[in-house]
Protein backbone atom coordinates (compact mmCIF):
# COMPACT_ATOMS: atom_id res chain seq x y z
CA UNK A 1 0.00 0.00 0.00
CA UNK A 2 1.64 3.41 -0.85
CA UNK A 3 2.60 5.70 1.96
CA UNK A 4 0.61 8.68 1.37
CA UNK A 5 2.11 10.32 4.99
CA UNK A 6 5.37 12.28 3.74
CA UNK A 7 3.13 15.40 3.45
CA UNK A 8 4.28 18.89 1.87
CA UNK A 9 7.98 19.51 2.77
CA UNK A 10 8.49 23.10 1.36
CA UNK A 11 7.36 26.24 3.21
CA UNK A 12 6.98 27.65 -0.10
CA UNK A 13 3.86 24.74 -0.84
CA UNK A 14 2.81 24.55 2.48
CA UNK A 15 1.58 28.31 2.52
CA UNK A 16 -0.41 28.16 -0.51
CA UNK A 17 -3.12 25.00 1.04
CA UNK A 18 -6.49 25.62 1.59
CA UNK A 19 -5.84 24.39 5.03
CA UNK A 20 -3.23 27.11 5.84
CA UNK A 21 -4.79 30.04 3.79
CA UNK A 22 -8.31 29.53 5.06
CA UNK A 23 -6.73 29.21 8.67
CA UNK A 24 -4.62 31.85 8.27
CA UNK A 25 -7.68 34.09 7.25
CA UNK A 26 -9.74 33.08 10.40
CA UNK A 27 -6.99 33.37 12.77
CA UNK A 28 -6.06 36.97 11.41
CA UNK A 29 -9.81 38.37 11.42
CA UNK A 30 -9.81 36.65 15.28
CA UNK A 31 -6.61 38.88 15.91
CA UNK A 32 -6.80 42.09 14.03
CA UNK A 33 -10.68 42.38 15.47
CA UNK A 34 -9.98 41.17 19.13
CA UNK A 35 -6.33 44.13 19.09
CA UNK A 36 -8.31 46.92 17.73
CA UNK A 37 -11.88 46.77 18.77
CA UNK A 38 -10.70 45.18 22.28
CA UNK A 39 -13.82 46.26 24.19
CA UNK A 40 -16.29 45.00 21.61
CA UNK A 41 -14.62 42.03 21.16
CA UNK A 42 -15.18 41.47 25.27
CA UNK A 43 -18.48 42.26 24.94
CA UNK A 44 -19.47 39.72 22.14
CA UNK A 45 -17.10 37.12 23.62
CA UNK A 46 -18.82 37.03 26.92
CA UNK A 47 -22.63 36.92 25.43
CA UNK A 48 -21.41 33.93 22.93
CA UNK A 49 -20.51 32.12 26.53
CA UNK A 50 -23.69 32.59 28.11
CA UNK A 51 -25.35 31.72 24.94
CA UNK A 52 -23.46 28.55 24.65
CA UNK A 53 -23.34 27.71 28.51
CA UNK A 54 -27.22 27.93 28.68
CA UNK A 55 -28.31 26.63 25.57
CA UNK A 56 -25.90 23.77 24.63
CA UNK A 57 -23.87 22.85 27.82
CA UNK A 58 -25.84 19.69 27.99
CA UNK A 59 -24.14 18.44 24.89
CA UNK A 60 -20.76 18.67 27.06
CA UNK A 61 -21.93 16.29 29.12
CA UNK A 62 -23.26 13.82 27.27
CA UNK A 63 -20.50 13.74 24.87
CA UNK A 64 -17.59 13.40 27.70
CA UNK A 65 -19.51 10.85 28.88
CA UNK A 66 -20.02 9.15 25.47
CA UNK A 67 -16.18 9.21 24.46
CA UNK A 68 -15.23 7.49 27.88
CA UNK A 69 -17.97 4.77 26.59
CA UNK A 70 -15.85 4.93 23.27
CA UNK A 71 -12.03 4.58 24.87
CA UNK A 72 -13.53 1.74 27.50
CA UNK A 73 -14.19 -0.43 24.68
CA UNK A 74 -11.83 -0.04 22.87
CA UNK A 75 -9.10 -1.09 25.64
CA UNK A 76 -11.41 -4.14 26.48
CA UNK A 77 -13.40 -5.55 23.13
CA UNK A 78 -10.69 -7.94 20.45
CA UNK A 79 -10.16 -4.73 18.84
CA UNK A 80 -7.59 -3.46 21.02
CA UNK A 81 -5.37 -6.26 20.06
CA UNK A 82 -4.66 -4.26 16.61
CA UNK A 83 -1.74 -2.22 16.08
CA UNK A 84 -1.20 1.09 15.72
CA UNK A 85 1.52 0.24 12.90
CA UNK A 86 2.61 -2.81 11.44
CA UNK A 87 2.31 -6.13 13.17
CA UNK A 88 5.83 -6.69 13.77
CA UNK A 89 6.37 -2.64 14.66
CA UNK A 90 7.70 -2.02 18.49
CA UNK A 91 6.47 1.33 20.15
CA UNK A 92 8.57 4.44 18.85
CA UNK A 93 9.59 5.61 22.04
CA UNK A 94 10.63 4.22 25.21
CA UNK A 95 7.87 4.09 28.53
CA UNK A 96 9.23 6.64 30.11
CA UNK A 97 9.68 9.23 27.53
CA UNK A 98 6.13 8.51 25.90
CA UNK A 99 4.44 9.01 29.71
CA UNK A 100 6.81 12.23 30.03
CA UNK A 101 5.48 13.74 26.46
CA UNK A 102 1.99 12.96 27.14
CA UNK A 103 1.84 14.71 30.75
CA UNK A 104 3.58 18.23 29.12
CA UNK A 105 1.87 17.73 26.14
CA UNK A 106 -1.85 17.37 27.94
CA UNK A 107 -2.48 19.18 31.26
CA UNK A 108 1.13 20.47 32.72
CA UNK A 109 0.13 23.58 32.89
CA UNK A 110 -3.36 22.98 34.11
CA UNK A 111 -1.97 20.59 37.05
CA UNK A 112 -0.08 23.36 38.10
CA UNK A 113 -2.49 26.61 38.18
CA UNK A 114 -5.59 24.24 39.14
CA UNK A 115 -3.99 21.90 41.77
CA UNK A 116 -4.51 24.13 44.73
CA UNK A 117 -6.73 26.43 43.76
CA UNK A 118 -10.05 24.27 42.63
CA UNK A 119 -9.88 22.02 45.71
CA UNK A 120 -9.50 25.37 47.88
CA UNK A 121 -12.87 26.88 45.35
CA UNK A 122 -14.50 23.66 45.46
CA UNK A 123 -14.71 23.72 49.08
CA UNK A 124 -15.46 27.66 49.74
CA UNK A 125 -18.48 26.60 47.10
CA UNK A 126 -19.13 23.36 46.96
CA UNK A 127 -21.80 22.33 44.30
CA UNK A 128 -23.82 20.51 47.16
CA UNK A 129 -23.64 20.82 50.10
CA UNK A 130 -22.75 23.21 52.97
CA UNK A 131 -18.96 24.79 52.34
CA UNK A 132 -15.97 25.10 54.78
CA UNK A 133 -17.05 22.04 56.60
CA UNK A 134 -15.86 18.57 56.73
CA UNK A 135 -18.03 17.28 53.98
CA UNK A 136 -16.80 19.94 51.64
CA UNK A 137 -13.04 18.78 51.96
CA UNK A 138 -14.16 15.51 50.53
CA UNK A 139 -16.69 16.90 47.45
CA UNK A 140 -13.71 19.21 46.74
CA UNK A 141 -11.33 16.73 46.01
CA UNK A 142 -13.85 14.13 44.35
CA UNK A 143 -15.07 16.74 42.07
CA UNK A 144 -11.04 17.56 41.26
CA UNK A 145 -10.48 13.82 40.61
CA UNK A 146 -13.44 14.22 38.34
CA UNK A 147 -12.01 17.24 36.32
CA UNK A 148 -9.07 15.74 35.92
CA UNK A 149 -9.68 11.86 35.62
CA UNK A 150 -10.87 9.91 33.24
CA UNK A 151 -12.92 12.00 31.07
CA UNK A 152 -10.12 14.01 29.50
CA UNK A 153 -8.09 11.59 29.06
CA UNK A 154 -10.53 9.62 27.34
CA UNK A 155 -11.05 12.56 24.64
CA UNK A 156 -7.52 12.54 24.08
CA UNK A 157 -7.57 8.56 23.49
CA UNK A 158 -10.54 8.39 21.74
CA UNK A 159 -9.15 11.16 18.79
CA UNK A 160 -5.22 9.41 19.11
CA UNK A 161 -5.95 6.06 18.34
CA UNK A 162 -8.22 7.18 15.53
CA UNK A 163 -5.36 9.61 14.02
CA UNK A 164 -2.33 6.44 14.90
CA UNK A 165 -5.06 4.18 13.19
CA UNK A 166 -5.37 6.01 9.84
CA UNK A 167 -2.34 7.47 9.97
CA UNK A 168 0.01 4.21 11.09
CA UNK A 169 -1.71 1.55 10.09
CA UNK A 170 -3.35 2.73 6.71
CA UNK A 171 -0.55 4.93 5.25
CA UNK A 172 -2.85 7.95 5.36
CA UNK A 173 -1.82 11.79 6.44
CA UNK A 174 -1.92 12.32 10.26
CA UNK A 175 -5.28 14.80 9.64
CA UNK A 176 -8.22 15.13 11.04
CA UNK A 177 -9.94 14.69 7.61
CA UNK A 178 -8.01 11.18 7.11
CA UNK A 179 -10.08 9.48 10.00
CA UNK A 180 -13.03 10.42 8.57
CA UNK A 181 -11.58 8.42 5.01
CA UNK A 182 -14.55 6.13 5.60
CA UNK A 183 -16.87 8.49 4.37
CA UNK A 184 -14.90 10.66 2.42
CA UNK A 185 -13.04 8.00 0.33
CA UNK A 186 -8.64 8.80 -0.08
CA UNK A 187 -9.18 10.72 -3.05
CA UNK A 188 -11.22 13.80 -1.31
CA UNK A 189 -9.39 13.67 1.76
CA UNK A 190 -7.76 17.62 0.49
CA UNK A 191 -11.60 17.98 -1.27
CA UNK A 192 -13.85 20.96 0.11
CA UNK A 193 -14.87 18.66 3.20
CA UNK A 194 -11.26 17.31 4.13
CA UNK A 195 -10.33 20.93 4.11
CA UNK A 196 -12.77 22.30 6.34
CA UNK A 197 -12.49 19.36 8.88
CA UNK A 198 -8.83 20.22 9.14
CA UNK A 199 -9.40 24.32 9.35
CA UNK A 200 -11.62 23.44 12.28
CA UNK A 201 -9.22 21.96 13.57
CA UNK A 202 -6.46 24.13 13.46
CA UNK A 203 -9.03 26.79 14.82
CA UNK A 204 -9.92 24.61 17.99
CA UNK A 205 -6.37 23.82 18.47
CA UNK A 206 -5.52 27.55 18.51
CA UNK A 207 -8.62 27.86 20.75
CA UNK A 208 -7.64 24.87 23.28
CA UNK A 209 -4.07 26.33 23.42
CA UNK A 210 -4.31 29.63 24.13
CA UNK A 211 -6.57 28.72 26.84
CA UNK A 212 -3.67 26.65 28.38
CA UNK A 213 -1.14 28.78 28.06
CA UNK A 214 -3.21 31.94 29.16
CA UNK A 215 -3.44 30.02 32.34
CA UNK A 216 0.17 29.79 32.53
CA UNK A 217 0.97 33.47 32.03
CA UNK A 218 -1.53 33.99 34.78
CA UNK A 219 0.29 32.10 37.29
CA UNK A 220 3.63 32.83 36.02
CA UNK A 221 2.71 36.54 36.97
CA UNK A 222 0.76 35.28 40.31
CA UNK A 223 5.06 34.15 41.33
CA UNK A 224 6.00 37.48 39.95
CA UNK A 225 3.66 39.30 42.33
CA UNK A 226 4.46 37.11 45.63
CA UNK A 227 8.23 37.21 45.10
CA UNK A 228 8.68 40.63 43.74
CA UNK A 229 5.49 43.10 44.44
CA UNK A 230 5.02 43.35 40.55
CA UNK A 231 1.12 43.94 39.96
CA UNK A 232 -0.56 40.54 38.26
CA UNK A 233 -1.85 42.52 35.11
CA UNK A 234 -2.22 42.79 31.54
CA UNK A 235 1.03 44.61 31.22
CA UNK A 236 3.01 41.95 32.81
CA UNK A 237 1.24 39.01 31.00
CA UNK A 238 1.82 40.71 27.35
CA UNK A 239 5.65 40.55 28.24
CA UNK A 240 5.52 37.34 29.72
CA UNK A 241 4.22 36.37 26.37
CA UNK A 242 6.57 37.63 24.12
CA UNK A 243 9.60 36.18 26.28
CA UNK A 244 8.17 32.70 26.46
CA UNK A 245 6.49 32.46 22.86
CA UNK A 246 10.11 33.17 21.79
CA UNK A 247 11.37 30.40 23.63
CA UNK A 248 8.76 28.21 22.45
CA UNK A 249 10.32 29.33 19.11
CA UNK A 250 13.68 28.52 19.74
CA UNK A 251 12.74 24.99 21.02
CA UNK A 252 10.84 24.12 17.88
CA UNK A 253 13.24 24.20 15.89
CA UNK A 254 15.48 21.40 17.51
CA UNK A 255 12.34 19.21 16.49
CA UNK A 256 10.41 16.78 18.79
CA UNK A 257 13.06 14.40 19.46
CA UNK A 258 15.46 17.10 21.17
CA UNK A 259 13.51 19.81 22.20
CA UNK A 260 9.90 18.48 23.49
CA UNK A 261 11.29 15.06 24.42
CA UNK A 262 14.54 16.52 26.70
CA UNK A 263 12.93 19.32 28.21
CA UNK A 264 9.39 17.11 29.24
CA UNK A 265 11.92 14.45 30.47
CA UNK A 266 13.37 16.93 32.80
CA UNK A 267 10.06 19.02 33.48
CA UNK A 268 8.36 15.99 34.64
CA UNK A 269 11.43 15.17 37.43
CA UNK A 270 11.33 18.34 38.49
CA UNK A 271 7.88 17.94 39.21
CA UNK A 272 7.82 14.91 40.86
CA UNK A 273 10.69 16.52 43.12
CA UNK A 274 8.73 18.63 43.89
CA UNK A 275 5.38 16.47 44.61
CA UNK A 276 7.84 14.53 46.72
CA UNK A 277 8.74 17.66 48.94
CA UNK A 278 5.40 18.72 49.90
CA UNK A 279 4.09 15.51 50.43
CA UNK A 280 7.06 14.58 52.98
CA UNK A 281 7.31 17.78 54.83
CA UNK A 282 3.74 18.82 54.03
CA UNK A 283 0.79 17.27 55.96
CA UNK A 284 1.39 13.30 54.94
CA UNK A 285 -1.02 11.39 56.71
CA UNK A 286 -3.64 13.72 55.94
CA UNK A 287 -2.96 13.47 52.35
CA UNK A 288 -2.91 10.17 51.99
CA UNK A 289 -6.56 9.48 53.86
CA UNK A 290 -7.66 12.06 51.89
CA UNK A 291 -6.12 10.63 48.61
CA UNK A 292 -7.85 6.81 50.02
CA UNK A 293 -11.24 8.53 50.81
CA UNK A 294 -11.95 10.56 47.65
CA UNK A 295 -10.48 7.89 45.25
CA UNK A 296 -13.61 5.79 47.42
CA UNK A 297 -15.65 8.71 46.68
CA UNK A 298 -14.80 9.40 43.14
CA UNK A 299 -15.65 5.65 42.25
CA UNK A 300 -19.25 5.64 43.88
CA UNK A 301 -20.39 8.93 42.46
CA UNK A 302 -19.24 8.46 38.84
CA UNK A 303 -22.21 8.32 37.37
CA UNK A 304 -24.01 11.24 39.06
CA UNK A 305 -21.00 12.97 38.53
CA UNK A 306 -20.64 11.93 34.57
CA UNK A 307 -24.35 12.91 34.07
CA UNK A 308 -24.50 15.66 36.36
CA UNK A 309 -26.58 18.94 35.29
CA UNK A 310 -28.97 21.18 37.21
CA UNK A 311 -31.71 21.32 35.54
CA UNK A 312 -33.56 22.24 38.99
CA UNK A 313 -31.27 24.98 40.51
CA UNK A 314 -30.31 22.49 42.99
CA UNK A 315 -26.91 23.15 42.79
CA UNK A 316 -24.98 26.35 43.58
CA UNK A 317 -25.75 28.66 40.81
CA UNK A 318 -23.38 28.72 37.70
CA UNK A 319 -21.35 25.83 39.19
CA UNK A 320 -21.94 23.23 36.31
CA UNK A 321 -21.07 26.49 34.40
CA UNK A 322 -17.92 27.65 35.33
CA UNK A 323 -16.43 24.12 35.91
CA UNK A 324 -17.62 20.72 34.47
CA UNK A 325 -18.88 22.26 31.31
CA UNK A 326 -15.99 24.62 30.86
CA UNK A 327 -13.49 21.63 31.33
CA UNK A 328 -15.29 19.35 29.22
CA UNK A 329 -15.31 21.96 26.27
CA UNK A 330 -11.06 22.88 27.05
CA UNK A 331 -10.57 19.37 26.75
CA UNK A 332 -12.50 18.85 23.61
CA UNK A 333 -11.22 22.24 21.64
CA UNK A 334 -7.54 21.13 23.07
CA UNK A 335 -8.58 17.38 21.78
CA UNK A 336 -6.71 17.92 18.21
CA UNK A 337 -3.97 19.03 19.95
CA UNK A 338 -2.93 16.38 22.16
CA UNK A 339 -4.76 13.63 20.02
CA UNK A 340 -2.46 14.40 17.10
CA UNK A 341 0.95 14.95 19.28
CA UNK A 342 -0.13 11.88 21.80
CA UNK A 343 -0.65 10.10 18.10
CA UNK A 344 2.74 11.15 16.71
CA UNK A 345 4.62 9.59 19.70
CA UNK A 346 2.67 6.21 19.95
CA UNK A 347 3.68 4.23 16.86
CA UNK A 348 3.74 0.65 17.42
CA UNK A 349 1.97 0.45 20.18
CA UNK A 350 -1.23 -2.37 20.27
CA UNK A 351 -4.85 0.09 20.76
CA UNK A 352 -5.21 -1.98 24.00
CA UNK A 353 -2.10 -0.85 25.61
CA UNK A 354 -2.33 2.63 23.94
CA UNK A 355 -5.49 3.17 25.55
CA UNK A 356 -4.37 1.74 29.43
CA UNK A 357 -1.29 4.24 28.94
CA UNK A 358 -3.38 7.33 27.70
CA UNK A 359 -6.33 6.54 30.51
CA UNK A 360 -5.74 4.59 33.31
CA UNK A 361 -1.71 5.97 34.46
CA UNK A 362 -2.16 9.77 33.71
CA UNK A 363 -5.54 9.48 35.70
CA UNK A 364 -4.17 7.67 38.38
CA UNK A 365 -0.99 10.47 38.41
CA UNK A 366 -3.19 13.26 37.99
CA UNK A 367 -4.98 11.82 41.32
CA UNK A 368 -1.54 11.79 43.29
CA UNK A 369 -1.22 15.35 42.17
CA UNK A 370 -4.09 16.98 43.23
CA UNK A 371 -3.92 14.56 46.68
CA UNK A 372 -0.50 16.14 47.07
CA UNK A 373 -1.19 19.73 46.45
CA UNK A 374 -4.57 20.02 46.86
CA UNK A 375 -4.45 17.77 50.03
CA UNK A 376 -1.91 20.46 51.32
CA UNK A 377 -3.99 23.56 50.50
CA UNK A 378 -7.24 22.14 51.82
CA UNK A 379 -5.11 20.81 55.09
CA UNK A 380 -3.80 24.83 55.13
CA UNK A 381 -7.56 26.27 54.66
CA UNK A 382 -9.80 23.43 56.77
CA UNK A 383 -7.46 23.18 59.96
CA UNK A 384 -4.57 25.82 59.49
CA UNK A 385 -5.40 29.51 59.03
CA UNK A 386 -7.42 30.03 55.72
CA UNK A 387 -4.68 31.72 54.27
CA UNK A 388 -4.68 30.03 50.81
CA UNK A 389 -8.34 31.15 50.20
CA UNK A 390 -7.62 35.10 51.20
CA UNK A 391 -4.40 34.86 48.97
CA UNK A 392 -6.56 34.45 45.96
CA UNK A 393 -8.95 36.90 46.81
CA UNK A 394 -8.37 40.44 45.09
CA UNK A 395 -9.33 43.76 46.90
CA UNK A 396 -12.50 43.88 44.69
CA UNK A 397 -13.64 40.53 45.36
CA UNK A 398 -12.98 38.84 42.80
CA UNK A 399 -10.73 35.48 42.63
CA UNK A 400 -7.33 35.56 41.57
CA UNK A 401 -6.49 31.49 40.92
CA UNK A 402 -3.19 31.76 39.92
CA UNK A 403 -2.12 32.89 43.29
CA UNK A 404 -3.28 29.69 44.87
CA UNK A 405 -0.26 27.30 44.61
CA UNK A 406 1.93 29.69 45.09
CA UNK A 407 0.27 30.56 48.25
CA UNK A 408 -0.20 27.00 49.41
CA UNK A 409 4.01 26.62 48.72
CA UNK A 410 4.16 29.83 51.23
CA UNK A 411 3.67 27.28 53.51
CA UNK A 412 6.98 25.47 53.47
CA UNK A 413 10.50 26.29 54.28
CA UNK A 414 12.87 27.79 51.22
CA UNK A 415 9.34 28.74 49.64
CA UNK A 416 10.62 31.57 47.50
CA UNK A 417 12.85 28.54 45.93
CA UNK A 418 9.89 26.17 45.26
CA UNK A 419 8.28 29.44 44.17
CA UNK A 420 10.84 29.95 41.63
CA UNK A 421 11.11 25.74 40.83
CA UNK A 422 7.07 26.19 39.63
CA UNK A 423 8.35 29.26 37.53
CA UNK A 424 10.98 27.50 35.67
CA UNK A 425 8.44 24.50 35.88
CA UNK A 426 5.23 26.33 34.07
CA UNK A 427 7.58 27.70 32.06
CA UNK A 428 8.58 24.58 30.34
CA UNK A 429 5.41 23.46 30.40
CA UNK A 430 4.32 26.89 28.40
CA UNK A 431 7.43 26.27 26.03
CA UNK A 432 6.66 22.26 24.92
CA UNK A 433 2.49 23.10 24.90
CA UNK A 434 3.24 25.57 22.28
CA UNK A 435 6.30 23.99 21.12
CA UNK A 436 3.84 20.72 20.31
CA UNK A 437 0.83 22.71 18.89
CA UNK A 438 3.06 24.52 16.37
CA UNK A 439 4.12 20.87 15.57
CA UNK A 440 0.35 19.83 15.03
CA UNK A 441 -1.04 22.49 13.55
CA UNK A 442 2.52 22.44 10.99
CA UNK A 443 0.70 19.31 10.37
CA UNK A 444 -2.57 19.82 9.80
CA UNK A 445 -1.63 22.74 7.41
CA UNK A 446 1.02 20.99 5.39
CA UNK A 447 -1.13 17.90 4.34
CA UNK A 448 0.31 15.60 7.39
CA UNK A 449 3.53 16.02 7.08
CA UNK A 450 4.99 14.57 10.43
CA UNK A 451 8.15 17.41 10.20
CA UNK A 452 6.64 20.67 9.30
CA UNK A 453 8.23 23.00 7.70
CA UNK A 454 10.30 25.39 10.37
CA UNK A 455 9.45 28.66 8.65
CA UNK A 456 5.42 27.19 9.36
CA UNK A 457 5.94 26.22 12.65
CA UNK A 458 7.27 29.57 13.43
CA UNK A 459 4.42 31.09 12.14
CA UNK A 460 1.63 29.13 14.13
CA UNK A 461 3.84 29.81 16.98
CA UNK A 462 3.47 33.05 16.78
CA UNK A 463 -0.06 33.32 16.01
CA UNK A 464 -0.16 30.77 19.46
CA UNK A 465 1.02 33.40 21.42
CA UNK A 466 -1.23 36.35 19.77
CA UNK A 467 -4.02 34.31 20.76
CA UNK A 468 -3.09 34.12 24.46
CA UNK A 469 -2.80 37.84 24.24
CA UNK A 470 -5.90 38.80 22.72
CA UNK A 471 -7.48 36.29 25.08
CA UNK A 472 -5.79 37.73 28.40
CA UNK A 473 -6.71 41.47 27.31
CA UNK A 474 -10.16 40.77 26.43
CA UNK A 475 -10.99 39.41 30.00
CA UNK A 476 -8.47 37.36 31.30
CA UNK A 477 -10.10 33.40 32.61
CA UNK A 478 -13.33 34.42 31.28
CA UNK A 479 -12.58 34.66 27.94
CA UNK A 480 -9.99 31.59 27.76
CA UNK A 481 -12.91 30.00 29.17
CA UNK A 482 -15.19 30.95 26.28
CA UNK A 483 -12.61 30.31 23.73
CA UNK A 484 -12.41 26.50 24.62
CA UNK A 485 -16.03 26.53 24.82
CA UNK A 486 -16.16 27.80 21.00
CA UNK A 487 -13.20 26.05 19.96
CA UNK A 488 -14.65 22.80 21.15
CA UNK A 489 -18.53 22.93 19.85
CA UNK A 490 -17.72 22.29 16.42
CA UNK A 491 -14.63 19.83 17.46
CA UNK A 492 -17.08 17.52 19.14
CA UNK A 493 -19.17 16.99 16.42
CA UNK A 494 -16.47 15.85 14.41
CA UNK A 495 -16.04 13.38 16.88
CA UNK A 496 -18.75 11.48 16.61
CA UNK A 497 -17.98 11.45 12.97
CA UNK A 498 -14.49 10.47 13.73
CA UNK A 499 -15.50 7.49 16.24
CA UNK A 500 -17.92 6.33 13.68
CA UNK A 501 -15.17 5.97 11.08
CA UNK A 502 -12.90 4.47 13.40
CA UNK A 503 -15.26 1.41 15.11
CA UNK A 504 -16.46 1.09 11.46
CA UNK A 505 -12.82 0.38 9.66
CA UNK A 506 -11.50 -1.65 13.28
CA UNK A 507 -14.53 -3.87 13.04
CA UNK A 508 -14.06 -4.38 8.74
CA UNK A 509 -10.21 -5.21 9.82
CA UNK A 510 -12.09 -8.00 12.04
CA UNK A 511 -14.16 -9.47 9.26
CA UNK A 512 -11.94 -9.30 6.67
CA UNK A 513 -9.47 -11.51 8.77
CA UNK A 514 -6.25 -8.82 8.94
CA UNK A 515 -5.35 -9.19 12.65
CA UNK A 516 -2.42 -10.02 14.18
CA UNK A 517 -1.35 -13.34 14.38
CA UNK A 518 -1.52 -12.97 18.40
CA UNK A 519 -5.60 -12.24 17.86
CA UNK A 520 -6.03 -15.21 15.86
CA UNK A 521 -4.63 -17.49 18.39
CA UNK A 522 -6.69 -15.98 20.96
CA UNK A 523 -9.33 -16.93 18.60
CA UNK A 524 -8.64 -20.27 17.46
CA UNK A 525 -7.84 -21.32 21.67
CA UNK A 526 -11.61 -19.70 22.09
CA UNK A 527 -12.92 -22.01 19.66
CA UNK A 528 -11.23 -25.16 21.29
CA UNK A 529 -12.97 -23.86 24.08
CA UNK A 530 -16.29 -23.74 23.04
CA UNK A 531 -15.81 -27.23 20.92
CA UNK A 532 -14.27 -28.92 24.56
CA UNK A 533 -17.65 -27.32 26.38
CA UNK A 534 -20.17 -28.61 23.76
CA UNK A 535 -17.39 -32.61 24.14
CA UNK A 536 -18.09 -32.27 27.84
CA UNK A 537 -22.18 -31.40 27.79
CA UNK A 538 -22.59 -34.09 25.92
CA UNK A 539 -20.77 -36.64 27.35
CA UNK A 540 -23.39 -35.70 31.06
CA UNK A 541 -26.22 -35.68 28.97
CA UNK A 542 -25.20 -39.23 27.77
CA UNK A 543 -24.81 -40.12 31.73
CA UNK A 544 -27.71 -38.51 32.81
CA UNK A 545 -30.30 -38.66 30.13
CA UNK A 546 -32.78 -37.85 32.41
CA UNK A 547 -31.54 -34.78 33.86
CA UNK A 548 -31.26 -32.36 31.06
CA UNK A 549 -31.01 -29.23 32.78
CA UNK A 550 -27.75 -30.44 34.40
Amino acid sequence: MKDQRKGIQTFGKAVKTPAFVGSLIIAGIFLIFGTIWNSTFSKYVNITYDWIVANLGWSFILGATAFLIVAIYLMISPLGEIKLGDDDENPAYSTPAWFAMLFSAGMGIGLLFWGVSEPVSHFMTPPVGDAETAGAVHTAMQYSFFHWGLHPWAIYAVVAAALAYFSYRKNLPMLLSSTLEPLLGRDNLFGFWGNTVNIIGVISTLFGISTSLGLGVMQIGGGFEILFGIPNNTGLWLIIIVVITGLAIISTTSGIDKGIKWLSQGNLGVAGLLMLFVLVLGPTLFILELFTHSTGSYIQNFFNMSLGMDAAGEHAEDWYDGWTIFYWAWWIAWAPFVGSFIARVSRGRTIRSFTVGVLLVPTAVSMVWFSIFGGAGLFNQFLGDGGIYNAMLNQDGTIDEAKGFFAMLEMFPFSEVLIVIAMISLTIFFITSSDSGTYVIGMFTSRGNENPPLGLRIIWGLIEGGFAAVLLMAGGLAALQTASIIGGFPFMIIMFIMIYCLIWSLRKEVRDGSLPQERARIYAALEDLREEKKIRKGIIQEQNPNNKDQ
